[in-house]
């Protein structure tokens, strides 16, 4: 059984330890034919993420030159494998990757069973997407993101990244762990100033950390950049602890947070 990891630069690990895969242009086809998981992926669309504009004149050729290389490099790295993990289909080309052997796949798998569980149990969840998390050594693909295939891949997982922060934090917050993870969530509203889910969470995690007036000042710094940069006001979610926190709502305190507390309007 091989490990593919994307969350952070290209990895593929055997029994034995980590193997290499040599060449911008190898490393493109694997991680285009990765993040297809498991689908066919047609030889013009996998030229052009090679590629780009710059399309050899013999592209069928040279692309295949490219795939025969991949199955060999596989197969030594596998050599009990009956068949070869990349076939060749009506649709294209596929890579058969299987369950727990893509990084990725197992960290959108977790955030969606997340997702489905709700607020029942936060211990669980807080847990889970923890581990989840841990498996993130960098940005996706190591910063060589390949072409455009790729680039939305990308997009894509780090999207499930924040999503899977989120549902940690109010998870962490439903437990009252309000201090543990306010070095988190502070990081977290810095380096996505932009994104008002982690300055509602950061609010309440002062809030009920005794404080106030710094959860406010959150409250009117990010107010004032969403005008300047955005040219909007806070939605009624972020309006909605603003006013929770003035009117010290109940529902913000307590070893175990509301469900009603951080939920939109």
């Amino acid at each position: 059984m091989l490990r593919f990891s994307v969350l952070g630069a290209l990895e593929i690990r055997t029994a034995a330890g980590e193997a290499d895969v040599c060449g911008d242009l190898q490393r493109t086809l694997v991680q285009t034919l990765l993040v297809s998981e498991g689908r066919p992926v047609s030889g013009e669309s996998l030229a052009e993420e090679m590629w780009g504009e710059t399309l050899p004149d013999h592209r069928a050729n040279a692309l295949q030159a490219h795939i025969s290389r991949l199955r060999r490099r596989l197969r030594a790295l596998e050599p009990d494998r009956p068949t070869s993990r990349v076939t060749i289909h009506p649709a294209g080309y596929r890579l058969s990757v299987g369950e727990g052997e893509l990084d990725a796949a197992e960290f959108v798998r977790a955030v969606r069973q997340a997702e489905s569980a709700g607020p029942k149990d936060p211990e669980r969840t807080a847990r889970m997407l923890g581990e989840a998390l841990a498996l993130w050594r960098g940005p996706v693909f190591g910063g060589f993101p390949g072409g455009t295939m790729c680039q939305l891949a990308g997009a894509r997982y780090e999207e499930y990244r924040m999503r899977a922060m989120e549902l940690r934090f109010d998870a962490e917050l439903r437990l009252g762990r309000h201090a543990s993870v306010l070095a988190e969530l502070a990081e977290a509203h810095t380096n996505h100033s932009l994104r008002e889910r982690f300055c509602e969470q950061l609010m309440v995690a002062l809030y009920c950390s005794g404080r106030q007036a710094d959860a406010l000042d959150v409250f009117r710094r990010m107010r004032r950049r969403l005008d300047e940069e955005l040219g909007i006001q806070p939605s009624p979610a972020l309006r909605k602890v603003e006013l929770a926190i003035l009117s010290h709502d109940p529902a913000l305190t307590g070893d175990q947070l509301a469900p009603t507390a951080l939920q939109p309007v």
